[in-house]
């Protein structure tokens, strides 16, 4: 069998005013866009698609590589960018003559003009080959999956963590689903299921409950029928109709998968009032993490989940750092800080100088310090933690900025700090510290979790909003609830 393999994954915040260009994809904190066999040199990688080829590669069966292009959460896709890669992306599907294709998706992406680019996609690339050529995707965790994701491919295949550490898993999982029914076993019967609230997404981490619980049972169930079964949490920044959770599956005979189906469905809902996130002020994280660290083994960690550029924030707000200064926290660190022009400063007076900066001086609340300039860096970080091992980020100029007791490190592009060599990177050992706050909401937690004495969630003023309640929604499906034992219906921010 030949495969055509190939990846284009953007996860959208619909409520922030950046734009993923199609520079961001090619030249991004993730590298350029890779194209034809460039996309081999991504098998030492923890991605879907280094799992995919994986599992492909120890079979006959030919793998035919496509292009392969991702970039940082954001605003929505330029028209442009989408346009460029999946036009490129179709046509080479064309020539390929495949008998199959696998697509390393995410699931949430939303264009200047499509609400649904994934689904878009697919419509796209099934027109074009024709109903017999085998489609598989996989998903991220938090995709928005729509009924035309649904209908337009044969298999649709999401992470089951959260932080996302089962990414080259899921391809492989992915690869099985394919090569399954490239050998006959197609199963008859699929069944697809939206729930009917949102999640805030710190509320979702599958180390916790209920995460934990439910994808617990999907395991077992999977065990107990003859059935695949997939969840996905939705991605609650995007605003489309259908944003949110949804439950599917497929199976040999229909009675087992109503059966499985029904009671996910139900396990899902009675643990609505338990999807929710505990939250803390600026301040009351800052004097809380301080009070614990006198007497804790390891880093206290808040997330300064506001500012996640994971979430298409701009990492760069000072909020938290102010109540570090103001409350005279010692053995901090704090990071990524987005700011090209603190980073050049750094570069420009050399390690050792003592300078007088602004930072975040392009925002709305700019931070004047006198800051010691500790360490410099170029900004290649490889990272190790469990849920990126291999990846190599390129995040140009970097520094770390010693103000007061307070250790910022300062970047010139965006990512979330979810690895321990992101401040290693700049000559901060984290397991030292005795406050760390990471720009993260979820995913830091698979490298920082080990060594943490006890994690805190930071909401700011200033950000991203991830409190799904709390945004202005125009196109969501009204009768979707805003949160987890919400109202139903679009409801203005407050």
């Amino acid at each position: 069998m030949k495969i055509f393999v190939a990846g284009f994954g953007h996860e959208t915040n619909t409520f922030v005013s950046s734009r993923a260009r199609y520079d961001d994809f090619d030249g991004g904190a993730y590298g350029p866009i890779f194209v034809g066999d460039a996309i081999f040199s991504l098998r030492t990688q923890n991605l879907p698609i280094a799992g995919f080829i994986d599992v492909i590669g120890r079979t006959s069966n030919q793998v035919v590589p496509g292009i392969w292009a991702h970039a940082t959460p954001s605003g929505f896709v330029t028209d442009d960018a989408y346009e460029r890669i999946a036009n490129e992306l179709v046509e080479r599907a064309r020539h390929a003559r495949a008998d199959a294709i696998y697509l390393d998706l995410h699931g949430a992406m939303v264009t200047e003009r499509f609400d649904d680019g994934e689904g878009e996609l697919l419509k796209r690339l099934r027109a074009v080959v024709g109903p017999r050529v085998i489609i598989v995707a996989s998903l991220d965790l938090h995709a928005n999956v729509t009924e035309q994701m649904f209908h337009h491919a044969d298999a649709l295949v999401p992470f089951r963590t959260y932080p996302h550490v089962d990414m080259a898993e899921t391809g492989a999982r992915a690869a099985r689903v394919l090569l399954r029914i490239g050998s006959g076993g197609r199963r008859e019967h699929r069944v697809f299921r939206r729930m009917p609230f949102l999640i805030p997404i710190e509320a979702m981490a599958t180390s916790q409950a209920p995460a934990s619980h439910l994808y617990a049972l999907v395991a077992r169930l999977e065990r107990e029928y003859e059935v695949d079964l997939s969840v996905t949490l939705g991605f609650p920044s995007a605003d489309i109709c259908e944003c949110g959770p949804a439950i599917w599956g497929d199976g040999v005979n229909r009675a087992e998968l109503d059966d499985a189906i029904a009671r996910l469905e139900q396990v899902f809902c009675a643990d609505e009032e338990n999807w929710q996130a505990a939250y803390l002020s600026a301040d009351e994280a800052v004097l809380r993490a301080k009070e614990i660290a006198r007497s804790a083994a390891g880093p206290v960690v808040i997330a300064d989940t506001h500012d996640n550029p994971g979430a298409g924030a701009g990492s760069d707000t000072t909020e938290i750092l102010e109540a570090l200064l103001r409350h005279r926290v010692p053995r901090a660190a704090f990071g990524l800080l987005y700011d090209p022009a603190a980073a050049a400063a750094a570069h420009a007076a050399g390690v050792g100088a003592s300078v007088d900066l602004t930072l975040a001086a392009h925002t709305a609340r700019p931070l004047p310090v006198r800051c010691f300039v500790e360490a410099l860096a170029d900004g290649r970080c490889k990272l190790e933690g469990p849920m990126m091992r291999g990846t190599e980020l390129r995040l140009g100029l970097c520094a770390c900025l010693r103000v007061e007791d307070v250790r910022v490190v300062v970047t010139s592009m965006k990512t979330q700090l979810l690895d321990r060599n992101l401040y290693r990177m700049v000559g901060i050992e984290p397991e030292r510290m005795a406050v760390l706050v990471n720009k993260s909401s979820v995913h830091f937690r698979a490298a920082f979790e080990p060594i943490a004495e006890e994690i805190l969630i930071a909401r700011t003023q200033a950000g991203i909003v991830t409190d799904p309640a709390r945004l202005s929604w125009k196109k969501l499906d009204p009768a979707m609830r805003l949160s987890p034992g919400g109202n139903a219906g679009r409801a203005p921010g407050v």
